[in-house]
């Protein structure tokens, strides 16, 4: 990030798609105000607010006066069609930044974020794609189980947790990809990925998702990799509400239907291995006299059963079943 690239638009530009959430948006963007951006370094934040009828407007535009007293300039876009891939299409319409920097609305960034992104971009200056972790927000009033990180740990996490430990490396795709909530794209790169799918992604506050890794996907074809930076730190919000079991078997089924579409395991005949799988784990779930292994038996079948609606559903699982915004 040089002076020139900076005259032509801000270094970083923060780019937030928020839906009904300005309790949360307000802690993020305070979160942004309590970061210290490296001297020389210009940073924008752009917020799109999808569908909104809060008090979404207002925390911006307080903030906006907060932060232009540092030399920040916040922006607020309108993206009445709800979906966060379309509020995410009118992002990509209306940033500037060099580098574009994507925050989910119900993180925070850890006051040493701006120093550790660009600390590594430094170090890492010919990447693309950068992303750092995603770790829970806890406040000390979860249940225990919910933090189990053993044997009987739920996956998908109950809050949502990004760490691939305290080593820089590429991710090319070999394991499981970064997602959307603390991820930095060259403006150059978005430009030539385009848009967001818009068949994919979350409506309002639904599980659907899938918007981000599949336009990640369309990067490794590329033949790019995504740079891990490990002290480029997001927490989660921990929702009390998500942390029930029905929510989390929702979301084990919702998942995995979508990431086995978009993995390209769409099958005319399922194997029999997936319904021994299934098989196995809802006699596990029925049988088992620990609450621990139900929890983590009934996520897998959930999941399982996910898995089999994504191998019948084909190799590109949509609301519409057709591709739409790429």
């Amino acid at each position: 990030m040089n002076r020139s690239e900076a005259a032509r638009g801000p270094d970083l530009e923060l780019v937030v798609c928020t839906h009904q959430r300005a309790a949360l948006l307000d802690r993020l963007l305070a979160s942004v105000g309590e970061a210290p951006v490296p001297e020389g370094v210009a940073l924008a934040v752009l917020v799109v607010a999808n569908g909104c009828t809060d008090d979404t407007e207002a925390v911006v535009e307080r903030h906006a006066q907060l932060l232009a007293g540092r030399g920040i300039r916040v922006r607020l876009r309108h993206e009445p069609r709800l979906g966060k891939a379309h509020a995410l299409n009118r992002a990509l319409g209306a940033v500037c930044g060099t580098h574009l920097v994507f925050v989910d609305d119900d993180h925070r960034l850890r006051p040493d974020f701006f120093r550790a992104l660009v600390e590594g971009m430094r170090t890492h200056p010919g990447a693309l794609l950068y992303c750092g972790r995603v770790l829970p927000d806890w406040t000390g009033e979860e249940p225990p189980w919910v933090r189990e990180t053993g044997r009987w740990a739920i996956r998908p996490p109950p809050v949502p947790c990004q760490d691939w430990g305290e080593t820089s490396r590429v991710l090319d795709g070999a394991g499981r990809l970064p997602g959307g909530g603390n991820l930095v794209v060259a403006r150059t790169l978005a430009a030539r990925l385009g848009p967001f799918r818009t068949d994919l992604g979350p409506r309002g506050h639904d599980l659907y998702g899938g918007e981000d890794g599949e336009w990640l996907q369309r990067a490794l074809a590329r033949g790019l990799g995504v740079r891990y930076l490990p002290g480029v730190v997001q927490y989660h919000y921990v929702d009390p509400q998500r942390l029930r079991l029905g929510y989390l078997v929702h979301k084990a089924y919702v998942r995995s239907r979508i990431s086995t579409g978009l993995e390209g395991r769409g099958l005319d005949r399922v194997p029999p291995y997936q319904y021994r799988k299934i098989l196995g784990f809802a006699v596990r779930a029925l049988f088992t006299p620990s609450s621990a292994r139900r929890r983590y038996y009934l996520v897998r079948l959930a999941a399982s059963l996910g898995e089999l609606a994504g191998m019948r559903e084909g190799r590109r699982p949509s609301r519409s079943g057709k591709r739409e915004g790429a």
